[in-house]
This record gives C-alpha cells, structure tokens and sequence, in this order.
C-alpha cells in the first residue's frame, strides 16, 4: 500500500462475526544455523517472515480467503534467538474494521532439548486487508472477543489505528504543505 492510503472506517457488518479463538493459530519451527546471522543469532528477518506467516493465517482464516499484509506497525525483539530453539509463533486476530484487520503476534522461544518453560522474544502487530480474487478489498466478519484479554486487545487494536491514521494524516498534510511553499525533496 501506499502512504496514502487509509483505512477502511470500523463499520457494521452484514456478515456474522467470528469469535477470536476461531482463527487463533501457532506456528513452530527450530532454529537452524541456516538462520544465524554473522553473531550466530537468528536473523531479525527469519523471526518477522515467521511472523508474517502465522499472522497471514490468521487473516486468511478469519476471513475466510486471501488477505495480504498492508503494515507492520510493530515488531519489538525482546530477546535473542538462538540456534537449537524451538520458536512458537502465536497469532490472532485483535481487531477488525470494514476490510481490514489487526493480528497481534507473540514469539516464544524454549531450548529444543529442555522442559523449561518458553519465553519471550517477541512481538509484533500487523494489518492486513483483505482482497478478492482480483485484488480488491473484500469484507470481513467482526471479530468477537471472547475474553478480558480478547477485549483488552481489541481496546489496544483500536489506539493503534488511530495513532496510524494520524501519523499518515500528518505525514501527508506535511508533503502537501512543502510542494505549496515550492520545496521539492
């Protein structure tokens, strides 16, 4: 997507809603030296295309065909990853608007041969919209939260968008502000 584009107003929906667990997923994979970076970590990308990946099944799955990722709002690294561990990518969907909708991400990481506990390494939010087959935006069911934290996040998912759209809304009254005054970049 372009910086101008926006997104969709949360509206009512004609389709029934789904309830978050519905879509919920977890993908793991274990972390080979095929993944290292040059400190002997796992790369930054190998965590965020697993990210993408888990969180492109939850879209596709809450609304039932193709969604494609629009923005990465956040990804935060909490803790290196390294060779050896087994990572957990848990997704699910937080939030929805007309077309569009929030898929919040944890990344856990435990020792491939040990029983302690996972822990975490990460997190990210994503948006993705989705289309049909031609592309175009298509409708979404709501998402029903289903638990305090469901609710929480689906509270946290709303801030999120409103600080997006802002930022954009600046960004774009800025740009159109400088070509007025005749500043080129």
């Amino acid at each position: 997507m372009t910086d101008q584009a926006t997104e969709p107003e949360a509206v009512e929906s004609e389709i029934p809603g789904k309830p978050t667990s519905a879509s919920r997923t977890t993908l793991s994979h274990i972390m080979t030296h095929n993944d290292t970076n040059l400190l002997g970590t796992v790369h930054g990308g190998v965590i965020m295309k697993l990210v993408d990946d888990a969180a492109g099944a939850v879209a596709g799955r809450h609304s039932g065909g193709p969604a494609v990722t629009a923005s990465m709002d956040e990804m935060a690294f909490l803790e290196p990853v390294r060779v050896g561990d087994l990572v957990h990518v848990k997704a699910q969907v937080n939030w929805t608007g007309r077309t569009s909708m929030e898929v919040g991400v944890r990344v856990l990481a435990e020792r491939w041969n040990e029983s302690n506990p996972p822990t975490q390494v990460g997190s990210a939010y994503l948006v993705f919209a989705a289309v049909d087959a031609d592309g175009k935006p298509r409708q979404v069911p709501p998402v029903l939260p289903e638990t305090d934290r469901d609710r929480r996040r689906y509270q946290e998912a709303q801030i999120r968008r409103t600080h997006r759209l802002a930022r954009r809304r600046a960004i774009r009254e800025l740009r159109e502000q400088r070509a007025a005054d005749g500043l080129q970049d």
